[in-house]
């Protein structure tokens, strides 16, 4: 890869890392953020690794830690800042917060608050474009505890019967809410129940985005040969709870550490770099961009209206009396 694609993708994890942190305490420490915050801190390699693979027309969807997919996609901070703060500048005029991002322009579809339901969409998504006759790819992210949903199985043998254009990205961090894989899942490997539908699977290192990228590349030039779907396992690792109110407890000691300590995405990209012979003031001219970018998106946010109290029914489906 060339210095400035590289560079370009240590900007955008460092941006979702950063990004993430002052989020955690704006809810937390100033209340500024209301409901659910599901942090990405730790899988960034798996979002900006997947999405830097794929082509504009390209689906996104995902389900609701979908901030880091949110921003790698290319929507500014401004904009996701004020959704998670539920101001009228956000990217869905506040009407979505932390689960429900969504962009019709980038071909983002969420942001999606129940477990396992989207993959159903993404598979809708792409029988779309295979009914146009297009060369699109759907690609649909979920956690490894969705895997144990209905909605996931239903969804991947309907796209292989139909051999559509989805490639199936499980982001597996070990645990579904505070449950291991190894209490809740009959297999451990997330990429073995892709195999029941004949869907080839190949299990990746999630913390290494050079993997990530090379894998979701095939993945989706398989796709687009007619090959029909694809399935990802992306063994990664989040750094924070489930949800912001969950402290880990579940968690073995020294877990979080040696994870964080060995294999954190953004410290192994930025060792390749100066090994490459970047300059390290390189590396901190980027951090310190970063940290201004968040502030002003914060600043932006915290300055934005909340939406009109005239808008409140605005784009919600009218009752049968109201139609008539």
């Amino acid at each position: 890869m060339d210095k400035d694609t590289l560079l370009d993708w240590y900007r955008q994890m460092v941006l979702i890392r950063r990004f993430e942190e002052r989020s955690d305490e704006l809810y937390q420490l100033e209340g500024k953020i209301k409901g659910f915050l599901h942090l990405y801190i730790g899988q960034e390699a798996v979002a900006v690794g997947s999405i830097a693979a794929r082509k504009a027309g390209d689906h996104i969807i995902t389900a609701y830690r979908d901030h880091g997919h949110a921003l790698a996609v290319g929507l500014t901070a401004n904009e996701v800042m004020a959704e998670l703060m539920g101001k009228a500048t956000g990217v869905v005029g506040g009407r979505g917060g932390s689960m429900h991002m969504a962009s019709k322009e980038r071909t983002f579809w969420g942001g999606y608050g129940i477990v396992g339901a989207h993959i159903s969409l993404g598979v809708g998504l792409a029988l779309a474009e295979k009914y146009k006759g297009s060369d699109a790819v759907c690609l649909c992210y979920f956690g490894d505890g969705a895997t144990n949903i209905g909605y996931f199985h239903e969804s991947l043998n309907m796209a292989a019967v139909w051999d559509l254009p989805i490639v199936f990205i499980c982001e597996n961090n070990k645990y579904g809410m505070g449950t291991s894989i190894e209490r809740a899942s009959a297999t451990h490997k997330m990429v073995d129940k892709a195999k029941a539908y004949n869907i080839p699977g190949k299990q990746i290192d999630g913390m290494d985005i050079f993997a990530v990228y090379e894998a979701s590349q095939k993945a989706i030039a398989a796709c687009r040969k007619g090959k029909g779907p694809q399935f990802l396992e992306m063994m990664t690792y989040r750094y924070q709870g489930h949800s912001i109110g969950d402290r880990t407890r579940y968690r073995p000691e020294g877990e979080l550490d040696k994870w964080r300590d060995e294999k954190d995405p953004i410290a192994t990209l930025q060792a390749h770099l100066l090994k490459e012979g970047v300059a390290e003031a390189e590396l901190v001219a980027i951090d310190q961009a970063i940290m201004k970018e968040v502030d002003e998106a914060v600043e932006f946010s915290n300055n934005s209206p909340l939406p009109a109290q005239d808008t409140l029914f605005n784009h919600i489906y009218p009752t049968t009396a109201e139609a008539n």
